[in-house]
């Protein structure tokens, strides 16, 4: 399967790979000539390993199976370390279940192509859906454990990478069902937690419904709320800081197939009093037809300006699924303006394109996955874009 370009401004097809015939791809991150990539989960396949020396020519070294009744579709890189999540799949199946595997596997990257296992964290529940870690002592996971209504925020401790170990937690009040905490939140709402990125002592939570959450993490073992932000608009998901610009810029992930799904949006929040934060606007949607195609449509990933990888507190790379993926530039919060995108063709077997996840690497290069059977896309900038990068 070779899938190409169906519309492009601002950035190029470099290369496609398949994955295999698994194509389900979810989290991608490189590291040194390496790429890891995360399976959404129907597949069954689980983590995929590129060889990249190369970007115009990826070379597949090996693809690990998921446990049963199990995805581990997110991948962290740093410290010489790789982590992936465990966690029961389907999320809600409509049938019972055989055992599955619920927790964080990490592994030891002396041969990148060939990650050794030394350790898994176990949890109780559903397991780890998402894991943030740039390296250093904490990592930082939403989890399901047993007798909580939904995914909770954990901190686990990896100064010994052979033996993690959890250093704090905070859920909403009312998640903990199990001691008789009872939900504060309307019915037919979601609070669940889906992952914080950090600025110092600050973790931004996005907490579905509940939108935005600010922590303060500077004692790990007791993280502390300090600041919430709603806005119209409910499944929030990444909550990007952006450096030195007192902004946020935050997606409302769209989990609903076609046109009547309920409207999500990328925002710009203003955090210059973290505790305080304040709503500013929208980014500008995609210019297209999207809204009546079959499958998803709305944002999801955004490039998180990782240690290692590009980084700027102006250009905001996202995924939109049958979007594609959309660069805005921000150099005025008050007028932001899309500058490139790129659209793959339909993958042979669905109904329509979704750019689910993405990695700008420190080259410039564009990292980029289908959620369904498209595999991974290598893009690179050109034109307006790549002048400003």
């Amino acid at each position: 399967m070779n899938v190409k370009t169906a519309e492009a401004k601002g950035l190029r097809l470099l290369a496609h790979h398949d994955l295999a015939g698994q194509g389900d791809g979810m989290q991608v991150m490189r590291h040194e000539d390496v790429v890891y990539v995360g399976h959404t989960g129907t597949s069954r396949a689980g983590t995929s390993i590129l060889d990249v020396s190369d970007p115009r020519q990826p070379k597949l070294v090996d693809q690990w199976a998921a446990p049963d009744h199990t995805h581990t579709h997110k991948v962290q890189v740093a410290d010489g370390l790789l982590l992936t999540n465990h966690e029961r799949f389907p999320y809600r199946p409509t049938a019972p279940l055989g055992q599955h595997s619920a927790g964080l596997a990490v592994y030891d990257l002396a041969d990148p192509l060939a990650p050794r296992q030394i350790a898994f964290w176990r949890s109780s529940g559903k397991g780890v859906h998402r894991i943030v870690w740039e390296g250093g002592r904490f990592a930082y996971v939403s989890v399901t454990p047993d007798g909580f209504t939904d995914r909770i925020w954990v901190i686990l401790d990896l100064s010994d990478p052979y033996h993690p170990v959890e250093a704090g937690r905070w859920w909403w009040p009312g998640q903990w069902a199990a001691a008789g905490e009872q939900p504060t939140w309307p019915a037919g709402q979601r609070h669940a937690a889906h992952h914080a990125l950090l600025d110092g002592d600050l973790a931004y939570l996005g907490y579905d419904d509940a939108n935005l959450v600010v922590l303060d993490i500077a004692d790990p073992s007791s993280p502390r709320a300090i600041g919430f932000c709603r806005w119209e608009g409910g499944a929030t998901h990444t909550c990007l800081p952006l450096p030195g610009r007192n902004l946020l810029v935050v997606t409302d992930e769209q989990q609903h197939d076609g046109p009547w799904a309920p409207a999500r949006r990328i925002h710009l929040i203003d955090v210059l009093d973290p505790a305080n934060p304040r709503y500013l606007g929208a980014l500008p949607e995609p210019k297209g037809d999207f809204t009546g195609l079959p499958l998803r449509y709305g944002p999801h990933c955004l490039h998180e300006n990782r240690r290692g990888s590009f980084q700027s507190g102006r250009l905001i790379f996202a995924t939109y699924f049958s979007a594609g993926v959309r660069v805005y530039d921000l150099e005025d919060p008050g007028r932001p303006r899309e500058i490139a995108h790129w659209i793959s063709q339909t993958p042979p077997g669905q109904a329509a394109p979704q750019a689910n996840d993405l990695f700008v690497d420190r080259d410039g290069l564009v990292w980029v996955t289908d959620r369904m059977e498209g595999g991974l896309f290598v893009l690179e900038p050109e034109g307006e874009l790549a002048a400003l990068m």
